[in-house]
C-alpha cells in the first residue's frame, strides 16, 4: 500500500507537492534541528482520493493515521486521550500557500476527562479556556455552527462577573449545551473520532468558496488538493512567560532588511491572525524577552539563508521556551518584492536570473500606479492614520460590505476582514480596516493581491445601520470618496491626485537585467508621439503597432475623415484625403524623430468605417453643410454604407481594393515624413503593414499599387528603409503564410481578430457570457486576455513553421492585446517569434516575462 502519512522526520522541502508547503517546511526544519513541535502529515494524494472517492476516510488511511499517532506519543511521551494528554492542532497545507483560505483547529484531544487532568496539572482557567476554544472551532469548522452564536454566549456570560476559574468552566458548559441543542447530539469525547472528523473537514475546506475564489485569482491548480498537518500543541497562553507571534525576516511592505512582525503575551496564534487583540511589535521583545528575541533572530537568519528567500515565520513561546511552528516564503507587496530581489543579488544570496524569476510580471503594473502628488498632500490633512498594511495608494468610494463591491472604484471599509470578504477585496481598489495589525488577514491578503491596505485605524468606527463611517470627528456616508496611502497609513477625504513618476531605482535594475537576458524583442503599441515617449521610458525597442485610424479621431481630423468616407466620387474622396495627409505626415515626422532608427510598424487604415460616422442630428447637420449636400442625400449615402456585420465587412485591405487612393495617401505621408527627417540625419526603419489580408493575390495587388505609386512620385525612394508586410488575423492567412511570405517582407499576428475569427466570438460582445464559461471551466481564461494555445496558438504555429521552413530569418511578431500577457509571451518565445508588442504601461511586464521565458527554456 502506498504511504499516505509521513512523520516530519520522513520528509523534506522537495516534497512540497505531496506534503504541502507547510508540511514540507516542517519536515525540512526538523532536518535542520530547529525546535519544532513534532507531528505528521497526511498527503495531498490522500486528500484527492477522499474528494474523488465518496468523501470518506478509508480504513487503510485511518489505520495509518492511528499508527502515526502512536509514533507521536512515543516522541512526545504523552498519550492521546490519556492521563498525560497529547493535544494536537489540525491544519491545512496546500502545495502553494493560500493564507486564511482553508481551516485550522487547535487543542484537539480535549474531552471531559483530559480537561480535568490539565486543570489539576496546570490550572482550571487555562484548561477550560483551551477546551472552550476547541469546542468553538470544532463546532464552526466541522459542524457549521456559526461562531457568532458562541460569541453571544461569551458576551452574556461576561455580564455575570463570574471569577476567572469558573468563567471558562461555565463557558465550556454553555458551549457544549449549544452544540447539543443545535445538533441533537453530545460533543464527541473520543479523541480519535474528533481527529477523523477534523481531517474530513480540512479535506472538504479545499472546496470552500473562499478557497475556490483564491485559486481562481491566483491561477492555482484545482487538482492539487491540501495536505493535513497534525502537530503537537504548544501553548502561548500558558502564562505570562508564554506568547505567540508572526514575523517576517524582512519588511514585507517596504522590502527593508529588518525583522518585521508582531507578538502577543499569553495568547494563541489565532488571536494575532484574527485581530482579536492588539499585538506588540516584535522589536518590543528585545526588552521583555531578550534571550528569546536573539534566539529567534538567529533562527530567522538561518532559515532565510537556507531557503534564500524572505521567510514568514509563526512561533510560540511556552513557559520561556521558543518553538517554531511554521515557515514559508513570505507574501510581500510588489514594491517590497522588487527591492528584496535586487538586495539579495547584491548580498550574493541569489543570482540575477533567480531575482528575475521571483518577480510576478503582473506586479509591475501595480508599481506603475505611483503615489499621491505632493501638491495634493500639501492641500489635504489626513482624517486619520492606521498601519501601512500593504504598500500602494488607492482612491475609491466607501463600500461597507464585501458583497456590495461591484467595481474597482471602491475602497472596502471593514471593522476587520475575514476570508469571507475575499470576493470584495479582489475587486476593490483598496482595503481599510478599524482593527487588526500588520499580520492580520486584511494586510496579508492585500499584500498577496498587490492591493493597497491601511489596517487597524483606531479612530475609525463603522455603523452598518446608517451606512456611515466616522474617522476622528469626520462623518462620511457610504459612496463618498476617500484616498488611502499604504506607504504611510494615512487616510484622506476625497480623491487625491496621483503622481505616476515615482518608480523605485530597483525597478529599472530589474528591467535592465531582464533586457540583457531576454531573447524576444519588446515593442510598443503607440499611435501618437506621446505614446512613443512613454514607451521609450520603459525600454521599448520600437513600435510594433501604430494604428493610423487612431490619428483621425481628434476633433480637427474627424470631419475630413467623415467627408472622405461619405464621398460618392473619386474627386470628392481625393479632396478629403488631401486635407488628412498633412496630419498624417506631421504625426510621422514627430514619431520618427523620437524613434530615430528603431523600427516603426505602421498599420494602414483598418477599422469598420461605421466607427467614424456621425450619429447625432447635430453631427449629421454639420457634415451636410461641410459637404454641401442635402440631408436626404447624406442619409442615402450613409444607408449605403450600413453593414450587417461590420467587423467582417468593408474594412482593412478591402478598402484598398475598392478605394486604393486611401492607402496610397497614407503611404505618401509616411515616405514624405521619412524624407523630411532624413534631412536631420535620421534614417527611420519603416514597416508598412496591410491589415486583414486573406489571399495571396489580395496582398500582391495592394502591394504592387503602393510600390508603383511611391516609385513614380519619389525618385529617391531607394534611400528610405521601408518594408511592406501584412497582419495575420484570419485563420486562412495562417494556412497560406508560407506562400504569402514569398511576397511579404514580414508578418505580425493580430491576435484580437485572429481570436474572433477562430472562435466565432465577438470580442465586444463576449462579456455577456465569458464569465459563465470560466465559472463552468469551459474556458479557464478569456481567449482575448491570453492566447488560446490549442486553437489560435496552433494556427500561429502552422504559420510560423511553414514560413520559417522556407526562410529561417523571416521577421514575425505579435501585436494583439495578448502581446502583454506573460503566458502569451512565453508561447511566443517558444515559437521563436522576433518580437511582441503591447501598450506602453505593459512594456515592463513584457520585458520581464520575455526574460523569464528565456530563463525557463
Amino acid at each position: 500500500m502506498k504511504q499516505k502519512v509521513y512523520l516530519f522526520s520522513e520528509g523534506n522541502k522537495n516534497m512540497k507537492n505531496l506534503l504541502g508547503g507547510k508540511g514540507a517546511n516542517l519536515a525540512e526544519m526538523t532536518n535542520l534541528g530547529l525546535p519544532i513541535p513534532q507531528g505528521f502529515i497526511i498527503t495531498t494524494e490522500a486528500c484527492n482520493d477522499f474528494l474523488h472517492k465518496n468523501l470518506i476516510l478509508t480504513e487503510d488511511l485511518k489505520l495509518e493515521i492511528k499508527n502515526n499517532i502512536f509514533k507521536l506519543e512515543k516522541i512526545t511521551g504523552k498519550i492521546f486521550g490519556g492521563t498525560n494528554p497529547l493535544l494536537v492542532s489540525v491544519r491545512s497545507g496546500a502545495p502553494i500557500s493560500m493564507p486564511g483560505m482553508m481551516d485550522t483547529i487547535l487543542n484537539l484531544g480535549l474531552n471531559d476527562d483530559t480537561v480535568e487532568i490539565l486543570s489539576i496539572k496546570i490550572n482550571s482557567s487555562f484548561a477550560f479556556s483551551i477546551y472552550s476554544r476547541f469546542i468553538e472551532m470544532f463546532s464552526d469548522i466541522v459542524k457549521n455552527i456559526p461562531r457568532e452564536k458562541f460569541a453571544c454566549i461569551e458576551e452574556e456570560l461576561k455580564k455575570k462577573n463570574i471569577d476567572k476559574d469558573n468563567f471558562y468552566r461555565e463557558l465550556t458548559k454553555e458551549y457544549k449545551n449549544l452544540y447539543k441543542i443545535t445538533l441533537n447530539e453530545d460533543f464527541p469525547q473520543d479523541p480519535e473520532d474528533q481527529l477523523f472528523q477534523c481531517i474530513i473537514a480540512i479535506f472538504n475546506s479545499w472546496n470552500n468558496n473562499r478557497a475556490k475564489i483564491y485559486r481562481k485569482l491566483n491561477d492555482i491548480d484545482e487538482n492539487m488538493g491540501t495536505a493535513v498537518n497534525i502537530q503537537e500543541m504548544v501553548f502561548g497562553n500558558l502564562n505570562n512567560n508564554s506568547g505567540t507571534g508572526v514575523a517576517f525576516t524582512r519588511n514585507p511592505a517596504t522590502g527593508e532588511n529588518d525583522i518585521f512582525g508582531e507578538y502577543l503575551i499569553n495568547a494563541q496564534g489565532e488571536d494575532i491572525v484574527a485581530g482579536i487583540r492588539t499585538p506588540l511589535p516584535i522589536s518590543h521583545m528585545k526588552e521583555t524577552m531578550p534571550s528569546i528575541y536573539e534566539e529567534f533572530l538567529a533562527y530567522g537568519k538561518q532559515l532565510e539563508n537556507h531557503y534564500k528567500e524572505m521567510q514568514d515565520i509563526e512561533f510560540t513561546i511556552e513557559n520561556g521556551k521558543l518553538f517554531i511552528l511554521q515557515t514559508r516564503n513570505g507574501k510581500r507587496s510588489p514594491y517590497a518584492g522588487i527591492k528584496m530581489a535586487v538586495a539579495m543579488v547584491k548580498e550574493n544570496l541569489i543570482s540575477k536570473e533567480e531575482a528575475i524569476m521571483r518577480i510576478n510580471p503582473k506586479d509591475i503594473t501595480i508599481l506603475l500606479h505611483g503615489s499621491f502628488s505632493q501638491e495634493s498632500l500639501n492641500k489635504e490633512m489626513p482624517l486619520g492614520k492606521g498601519l501601512a498594511g500593504s504598500a500602494g495608494i488607492a482612491v475609491g468610494k466607501i463600500v461597507l460590505r464585501s458583497e456590495d463591491v461591484v467595481d474597482p472604484d471602491s475602497i472596502l471599509v471593514r471593522t476587520e476582514t475575514s476570508p469571507e470578504d475575499l470576493s470584495g477585496m479582489s475587486i476593490a481598489n483598496g482595503i481599510l480596516t478599524a482593527k487588526g495589525g500588520l499580520t492580520s488577514h486584511g494586510a496579508v491578503v492585500a499584500r498577496s493581491m498587490g492591493k493597497c491596505c491601511v489596517a487597524g485605524c483606531p479612530t475609525l468606527t463603522i455603523n452598518l445601520e446608517t451606512n456611515k463611517i466616522k474617522i476622528g470627528n469626520m462623518s462620511l456616508k457610504e459612496g463618498e470618496y476617500i484616498s488611502i496611502d499604504g506607504y504611510s497609513g494615512n487616510i484622506y477625504k476625497g480623491k487625491l491626485k496621483i503622481d505616476l513618476s515615482d518608480e523605485i531605482e530597483e525597478f529599472y535594475e530589474i528591467l535592465n537585467w531582464s533586457k540583457s537576458i531576454k531573447k524576444l524583442s519588446v515593442r510598443m503599441n503607440a499611435d501618437t508621439p506621446e505614446d512613443c515617449q512613454r514607451g521609450l521610458r520603459y525600454f521599448a525597442e520600437g513600435v510594433g503597432l501604430c494604428r493610423t485610424e487612431h490619428m483621425f479621431f481628434k476633433t480637427n481630423r474627424i470631419w475630413p475623415m467623415r467627408e472622405m468616407i461619405v464621398s460618392d466620387t473619386l474627386e470628392e474622396r481625393k479632396s478629403s484625403l488631401e486635407k488628412l495627409k498633412p496630419y498624417q505626415k506631421n504625426d510621422f515626422i514627430e514619431i520618427f524623430k523620437i524613434l530615430k532608427e528603431k523600427p516603426v510598424n505602421i498599420r494602414l487604415l483598418d477599422p469598420p468605417l461605421h466607427e467614424f460616422l456621425p450619429t447625432t442630428p447635430e453631427e449629421l447637420q454639420k457634415l451636410s453643410k461641410l459637404m454641401k449636400i442635402s440631408m436626404a442625400e447624406l442619409k442615402y449615402r450613409l444607408q449605403k454604407l450600413e453593414e450587417h456585420n461590420p467587423m467582417l465587412g468593408h474594412r482593412g485591405c478591402r478598402l484598398a481594393v475598392t478605394y486604393p487612393e486611401i492607402y496610397l495617401m497614407q503611404c505618401e505621408a509616411i515616405i514624405e515624413a521619412a524624407l523630411e527627417v532624413k534631412k536631420l540625419n535620421i534614417n527611420p526603419n519603416i514597416e508598412i503593414m496591410i491589415p486583414l489580408v486573406a489571399t495571396f493575390k489580395e496582398f500582391q495587388f495592394i502591394k504592387n499599387k503602393i510600390e508603383e505609386n511611391l516609385m513614380n512620385l519619389y525618385p529617391n525612394i531607394k534611400d528610405i528603409n521601408y518594408k511592406i508586410g501584412t497582419m495575420i488575423e484570419l485563420p486562412r492567412t495562417c494556412l497560406i503564410a508560407n506562400k504569402l511570405s514569398k511576397e511579404a517582407d514580414f508578418f505580425s499576428f493580430g491576435t484580437n481578430d485572429l481570436t474572433q475569427t477562430t472562435f466565432g466570438i465577438s470580442r465586444d460582445d463576449s462579456g455577456k457570457f465569458i464569465e459563465e464559461y470560466k465559472e463552468h471551466h469551459i474556458l479557464e481564461k478569456s481567449p482575448f486576455e491570453s492566447v488560446d494555445i490549442e486553437g489560435v496558438g496552433e494556427l500561429m504555429k502552422i504559420a510560423v513553421d511553414s514560413t520559417r521552413k522556407e526562410n529561417p530569418n523571416f521577421k514575425i511578431g505579435i501585436c494583439g492585446e495578448q502581446g502583454g500577457d506573460p503566458k502569451t509571451i512565453e508561447y511566443c518565445h517558444n515559437l521563436n517569434l522576433n518580437y511582441v508588442s503591447c501598450s506602453g504601461f505593459r512594456i515592463p511586464i513584457a520585458i520581464l516575462a520575455a526574460a523569464q521565458s528565456n530563463i525557463k527554456k
